[in-house]
């Protein structure tokens, strides 16, 4: 496989086309990073957008899932029964709380692509210090000496025998076995494509963070984002990638305090400029899309936090034990909220929870008589 250098990569960036929309996406992306770091709401914002961009990434999918639906879905209180596309929107969803819930360097190093990919790394070839090592068992088939013939004797002895062999194991002693290398579970090729091999093509992606290491970050995330469209190497995670170039995002510091949500960027753009042959078009779309959400995020920043300073005041003469103050920092991370959802989080009973929104004022957005949920204004 032929590489490109850094060199050749330089040279092949349209700089002309691209600096106008490069400098007003990157200034965008730092504009969001910088209001969140010193925002009171940004704890709320950032659970909001967990469930904005994991609907967003079935949307570009061509599946429409509620938001709502998947806020009741993630608090397991599901009004009906989940579709397909509700339970892969929701491990969208558990996918960004992972991401975001660990060190930046996490999510595209091995151990973070091996678990967010769900696959089971390959035994180390040289021990189990290696990554993806498996801890040695011990052999069943081994004797065990006995110093008596009595019975119980015998199986007290192999019971000391066997505790003795797991605590070296556990000590990390018993390195004189090698590894037992686990077979990879066969798939079924009427799901999986037998020719398209996701390790090699996923790691070639990989190597595209090294080759566009000097470009800045939001431009090699672009680049990322094109490599991964075009390679897609995971078959039935296309999804992830937008996933990763977030996190490459982060692992550059150019965000600090959040996980970029591009997706919801990304559906705004018209997937003709998305899909577009020529690479300049598709980058430019890149870009617009980064700066469409980090616009929005801004705004949905701004109303949040004009929500909280009104929910605010109508707590300033309630007692010091008051669940309002609570209520309020739940109602800011959900797009939504429920009477049960509310039960759950406070404590409190199904009339407990009805008074608690009368007094905060929630608006009722689902215009129903049974299954009611409420949302800040």
């Amino acid at each position: 496989m032929t590489t490109i250098s850094d060199d050749d990569i330089m040279r092949t960036i349209p700089w002309s086309e691209i600096a106008g929309p490069l400098v007003a996406a990157e200034d965008a992306v730092a504009r969001l990073d910088e209001r969140l770091a010193r925002s009171p709401v940004r704890d709320g914002f950032i659970e909001r957008f967990h469930f904005h961009d994991a609907a967003a990434v079935l949307w570009l999918e061509g599946e429409l899932v509620h938001v709502e639906d998947l806020v009741l879905h993630d608090a397991h209180m599901d009004i009906r029964t989940p579709t397909h596309e509700l339970t892969r929107a929701h491990a969208v969803l558990r996918s960004r709380r992972q991401i975001s819930g660990n060190p930046p360097d996490w999510a595209l190093g091995q151990e973070g692509i091996r678990r967010l990919t769900g696959r089971v790394a390959a035994p180390a070839e040289n021990g189990p210090k290696g990554e993806g090592a498996l801890s040695p068992e011990p052999d069943p088939e081994e004797p065990i000496e006995a110093n008596e013939p009595d019975p119980l004797a015998e199986e007290l002895a192999a019971i000391d025998a066997v505790l003795a062999r797991s605590s070296a194991v556990l000590e990390g002693a018993a390195v004189e076995r090698p590894p037992r290398p686990r077979a990879a579970p066969e798939r079924d090729p009427l799901i999986y494509d037998p020719e398209w091999d996701e390790r090699a093509r996923l790691e070639d992606w990989r190597r595209s963070l090294d080759r566009v290491s000097a470009l800045p970050p939001v431009l090699a995330g672009a680049m990322l984002w094109d490599a991964w469209e075009a390679a897609s190497p995971l078959q039935h995670q296309p999804w992830l990638g937008t996933l990763l170039v977030a996190a490459a995002l982060r692992q550059r510091r150019k965000t600090t305090v959040h996980l970029f949500a591009l997706n919801t960027g990304l559906r705004v753009v018209a997937r003709d400029r998305r899909r577009h042959r020529d690479r300049t078009t598709r980058l430019l779309a890149f870009l617009e899309a980064v700066a469409e959400a980090a616009a929005l995020g801004i705004k949905e920043h701004d109303r949040l936090a004009m929500a909280r300073e009104q929910m605010l005041r109508r707590t300033r003469k309630r007692r010091s034990n008051s669940k309002l103050p609570r209520l309020i920092e739940f109602v800011l991370s959900r797009p939504l909220v429920s009477s049960a959802m509310i039960e759950k989080e406070l404590k409190v009973t199904a009339r407990g929870a009805l008074n608690l929104i009368g007094e905060l004022g929630l608006r009722e957005i689902t215009g129903r008589g049974r299954y009611r949920a409420w949302g800040i204004v």
